[in-house]
């Protein structure tokens, strides 16, 4: 659809013609004439577009034509980009002989002089009139009109309206109840794996992944499950890289793996005997083999964890075994009826809108009920709502009856309706897979290095216009939110189709299936190119990349999270086979150095180097006078900029974050008027970067680090940076740690006080290592109502914490290092209702700290996560009721610290202690009264504790709800309960289902509750006996390593630990270091065991290969 990328960059090419610093390059390169008649050609050609686009069939020579008119548009706009950046290089070169670092300004515009009529320009003028004229001649020939096309709709006024939310979900709660049932429910009958699938099939657009985020959210569904992931897989199954989501969802660390293997042991045990839900969404796979390979890390979670799949394709759960398979339906006709009047009139029904339900009805008919189609066509109707003559229009229109799939042509409609600059953006995300995650930011600035923005059209900074134009897409459902990440962005796969469908011969996303599909010839033709990085590129592919030689874009994007690995040869061989370049990323890419020719790309406006090993950047970088974005985001070999960065004076954004060998700011950065992203700000003192250079970057906002602010010399020089009259969202405040006397107290206060950002943006707050006395007035200060997060690090002079408390948004607070306050209470509450929002509270390491006390009744009504650890003499703590909060930490404190909390927290479900001091058996005790709601304990390093409970009948009272314990080096720890009674195990600890011991050396005994099904005993030295239950045996999963003193010589499979009944359910056993054991026999009754593991066993000498069931 080449009409909608030349619609929008026509104004553009036309508004650069007849700009005067154009005019005068043309002047004085002696093209004036040629310049002017390409001005009216053009001029006369806009005029028939809008009846150009009206042609449908992808047949008709009109679009040839149109294809024709974009391919050299582009080629005109590229010859003057070169025009201007060969000026722009003019006025910025550097005087070799001087010694500032200002660049020198010139007196009179020689930039547009001493200009040459080379044979090379001649010939590109001459091909350039010669292909206009012709089009010209062909538009005539066509027989193309000039329409006077008008806009009745306000963008503006489009915008505003009750759609701001997610909508409302619409005719599925039947399903949903059902779903949900499913996944509660426990397993009828026994099989052969721990988890099964919920399947959700349906076509692309029905609302399967719609209905999956209802089940994930559910409450009872988040109650019922302890671990969660949810993975987008898309049309390209890869093991490696959903098994390191699944790994960074459940752990919630991120970690490196040098292969599959390794990265599911360390999956495996992280699931081990947790009852888990996976979100698998979208998958199209239809491999079995690539399925057996990703769950494997599965068999060992929990009984009952599940799987929700969601797919198109029914094949690969067929070949699972699921064979009566119900598709999810489109809407029946009246839920459709009520989600188009939802989304179009913000009602549920046409009952005030009598004349347009014939019409909507008509389109839930063609839309076949479909969500995503209707949700679409429901906002582009939205302001249209007394207006019956488009509705008749939308529902008459021809778009319906080119070809079947009614749910992206009615989605087509949407896009007809967006002006040519959308269009245009739009086409552009064609380049992203499906499944991509959109960070807004990034996405404007590619636009930008596009040229894709067109400022002349607004007063605003071209990112906040190109913010806008993300937001209508998003209003429009083009985007969607990312299910687990609201700041990211996503697209439904139909949309993602929608846009690969209209993108043309200008736009390719290079993959396998693309480099099948395209003839070689015809890449030379593609202005923007991505592809898919994959672990090894190699040089076959690359040289590909070479006959993209009119390509703006070559952009690589990560379908996994492993980087990829580049011989630097092959960039120095493809850099100059592509001399358009705006935009070049080479982000994950395992490189060391960037050659030399980069600095040839005239044309670049964004070059992408995160994560990269490079140390340097080569000083023909500095020659790129157009480039506007920089990223070396996680570059952590990074050491120093080229000298001549001072040159780069187009420069917008440049991003450091992550860089830990960088000490020093650019040379020359502080001239850099257009910066509005510097996320770091490294102040050097009086022998480099001083913070009043900051003054002069006017345009600076977003996320901002500035460290070594104990360098400031003087508070002043902080004011006169004026931060607070930047758009500031992320602001992290850092001084040395440096402790030798030096530092003055009063003058940190006072730089600290004029730190202060606007309050209008602020949404995160770090502090680090500050050395001032007290906090200044503005930290707490309630006029902050956006700000999220606030973190205090290190800031050891500090006396009292600021009013953090009056922040009305404030949701988490981490306060850590404080080491001069003794007294945390009403200071930090402020005055008025305190901490309405907060939800995660740490404190860290403040050994003065001994008396919190609030005394103003519920203070944290929203808290559900707190965590103090190292606070060794806190003693004395007066709280009020923690109603919501379920997840305590105590950690290196007093036992009293926990009785405390534990009273007025009466819904903790997840409680981890760790050296604890003065929690004995009594202090203990007393505390177990409190725990009912207890789902999961930890308990290490207690060693004052001989027994968790005096006996069983008191343990199943007070632990009514455990099911999960683990005990771990607690030195004095005799045995779980001080009266075991005998052979009864009665209803003790019902719920209970894993116990895990480890490294208590003086624990004699364990005696395991009668619905365990996962036990693990690690390093305990002493322990002699381990009892299980005599009668309903539930054990799956067995590990015993280092219990040295254990007596039995012989392991059966039908009387294991001296139990004489056998264990028919285990499928799991791992047993490590067990000097004495001298056979294995009768395992040919574990039927169904999968794993056995005897290691170190040095003493064994018989073992029944042909009676092992595995």
């Amino acid at each position: 659809m080449a009409e909608l990328v030349i619609s929008a960059l026509l104004p553009l090419l036309l508004e650069k013609l007849a700009s005067a610093a154009l005019k005068r390059i043309a002047r004085d390169k002696g093209v004036k004439a040629e310049i002017n008649k390409w001005e009216k050609s053009l001029k006369r050609i806009e005029g028939v577009l809008a009846n150009a686009s009206r042609h449908e069939d992808p047949d008709d020579p009109v679009k040839q034509w149109l294809n024709d008119l974009q391919h050299l548009a582009y080629d005109i706009d590229d010859l003057l980009d070169g025009w201007e950046t060969e000026a722009r290089q003019r006025e910025f070169t550097d005087d070799s002989e001087a010694i500032t670092v200002k660049v020198r300004k010139l007196i009179t515009p020689t930039c547009c002089t001493n200009f040459s009529r080379t044979t090379t320009m001649l010939a590109e003028l001459d091909d350039i009139s010669t292909k206009l004229q012709d089009l010209v001649m062909e538009r005539d020939n066509l027989g193309l009109i000039v329409e006077n096309v008008t806009r009745p709709r306000n963008v503006n006024r489009r915008l505003q309206g009750s759609m701001v939310h997610a909508p409302s979900i619409i005719g599925r709660e039947k399903k949903k109840k059902a779903l949900v049932k499913e996944l509660l429910a426990a397993d009828s009958e026994p099989c052969n794996q721990n988890f099964s699938i919920v399947p959700i099939v349906g076509l692309g657009g029905v609302g399967k992944t719609t209905l999956a985020r209802l089940l994930y959210n559910e409450k009872k569904v988040n109650d019922h499950f302890q671990l969660k992931a949810w993975v987008c897989v898309s049309d390209e199954f890869n093991s490696f890289g959903i098994s390191k989501v699944i790994f960074q969802s459940v752990a919630g660390i991120h970690k490196k793996f040098a292969d599959l293997n390794l990265l599911q042991i360390e999956l495996s045990n992280h699931l081990r005997e947790k009852k888990f839900l996976l979100v698998l969404d979208d998958v199209w796979s239809e491999n079995y083999e690539d399925w057996e390979t990703l769950v494997r890390p599965f068999h060992v979670c929990a009984p009952g964890s599940r799987i929700i799949m969601t797919t198109r394709k029914e094949q690969l759960l067929r070949k699972l075994g699921y064979n009566n398979l119900d598709q999810l339906e489109c809407l029946q006709h009246e839920d459709a009826l009520s989600l188009v009047a939802h989304h179009a009139l913000g009602v549920n029904n046409f009952h005030s809108h009598l004349s347009l339900e014939p019409y909507g009805r008509g389109i839930v008919e063609k839309c076949g009920g479909l969500p995503l189609a209707l949700i679409a066509l429901g906002r582009l109707l939205r302001t249209k709502k007394n207006e019956e003559e488009y509705w008749k229009e939308v529902l008459d229109s021809e778009i319906w009856t080119l070809e079947d799939g009614g749910g992206v042509l009615a989605l087509r409609l949407s896009y007809n309706d967006l002006s040519p600059h959308l269009k245009h953006l739009f086409a552009y995300c064609s380049l992203f897979p499906k499944g991509f995650r959109f960070d807004k930011d990034e996405l404007v600035v590619l636009w930008m290095a596009e040229g894709f923005l067109n400022k002349s059209t607004s007063n605003k900074q071209i990112e906040l216009l190109g913010h806008d134009y993300f937001d209508e897409l998003l209003l429009r459902s083009f985007f969607q939110h990312a299910p687990d990440n609201k700041s990211l962005f996503v697209m439904h796969d139909l949309i993602n189709d929608l846009a690969t469908s209209i993108a043309g011969e200008f736009f390719v996303r290079f993959d396998n299936e693309t480099e099948k599909r395209i003839q070689e010839k015809a890449l030379e033709k593609y202005r923007h190119m991505s592809f898919v990085r994959e672990e090894y590129v190699t040089y076959k592919k690359f040289d590909t990349f070479k006959r993209f030689k009119s390509s703006r874009t070559f952009l690589a994007l990560e379908k996994s999270c492993q980087r990829s690995f580049l011989p630097n040869n092959i960039l120095v061989d493809l850099l100059p086979k592509l001399p358009l370049l705006r935009v070049l990323s080479l982000s994950d890419f395992h490189i060391s150095e960037v050659p030399e020719s980069i600095g040839t790309l005239r044309h670049l406006r964004y070059l992408n180097l995160s994560r990269t090993q490079i140390e340097h950047l080569p000083e023909s970088v500095c020659n790129l006078y157009n480039l506007e974005t920089l990223i070396f985001f996680g570059c952590s070999r990074l050491t120093e900029f080229p000298k001549s960065f001072y040159k780069l004076k187009n420069l917008r954004h440049l991003d450091i974050r992550d860089t830990q060998r960088l000490h020093h700011m650019p040379l020359g950065i502080g001239e850099m008027k257009s910066l509005q992203t510097l996320t770091k700000i490294i102040i050097e003192g009086e022998s480099g970067f001083e913070i009043t250079e900051v003054k002069e970057l006017k345009n600076l906002c977003g996320k901002i680090s500035i460290v070594g602010l104990d360098k400031v010399q003087n508070a002043i020089h902080a004011r006169q940076a004026n931060f607070s009259k930047k758009m500031i969202t992320e602001l992290e405040v850092e001084w040395s740690q440096r402790r030798d006397g030096s530092r003055n107290e009063m003058l940190e206060k006072e730089v600290m006080d004029e730190l202060k950002p606007c309050d209008k943006y602020l949404k995160k707050l770090k502090i680090g290592s500050y050395g001032g006395l007290e906090f200044p007035v503005w930290v707490g200060d309630p006029s902050f109502h956006q700000l999220k997060l606030v973190s205090i690090r290190g800031c050891k002079k500090c006396t009292s914490l600021p009013p953090l408390g009056q922040l009305p948004s404030l949701k988490e607070l981490f306060i850590d290092g404080l080491e001069g306050v003794t007294v945390v209470g009403k200071e930090l509450l402020g005055t008025g209702l305190p901490f309405p929002s907060l939800e995660i509270l740490c404190f860290k390491d403040m050994p003065g700290w001994g008396k919190w006390s609030t005394d103003s009744g519920v203070v944290f009504p929203r808290l559900r996560h707190l965590r103090i650890r190292n606070c060794p003499n806190l003693v004395e703590v007066s709280l009020e009721a923690l109603p919501s909060l379920n997840h305590l930490e105590i950690i290196e404190c007093d036992s009293s610290v926990l009785r405390k909390v534990v009273k007025v927290a009466s819904s903790v479900n997840i409680l981890m202690l760790k050296l604890i001091t003065g929690l004995d058996d009594v202090v203990w005790r007393g505390i177990t009264g409190y725990l009912g709601k207890v789902e999961e304990l930890i308990i290490q390093e207690c060693n004052e504790i001989r027994y968790l409970w005096e006996s069983e009948a008191l343990a199943g009272k007070d632990f009514v709800n455990l099911r999960k314990l683990k005990v771990d080096r607690c030195e004095k720890l005799l045995s779980l309960g001080e009266k075991e009674e005998g052979n009864c195990w009665g209803n003790f600890l019902t719920s209970l289902t894993k116990l895990d011991v480890c490294n208590c050396e003086n624990m004699v005994s364990c005696r395991c509750p009668v619905n365990i099904d996962t036990l693990i005993v690690y390093k305990c030295l002493s322990m002699t006996a381990i009892s299980l239950p005599k009668a309903d045996q539930k054990l799956k999963s067995l590990y015993i390593s280092g219990c040295i003193k254990l007596p039995e010589r012989e392991w059966r499979g039908d009387k294991i630990m001296n139990n004489t009944r056998s264990m028919r359910m285990l499928d799991y056993i791992d047993i490590y270091d067990w000097p004495d054991l001298r056979s294995v026999t009768e395992l040919k009754v574990l039927v169904h065991l999968t794993t056995l593991k005897l290691i170190n066993c040095g003493s064994l000498e018989s073992f029944p290969t042909m009676s092992c069931p595995i």
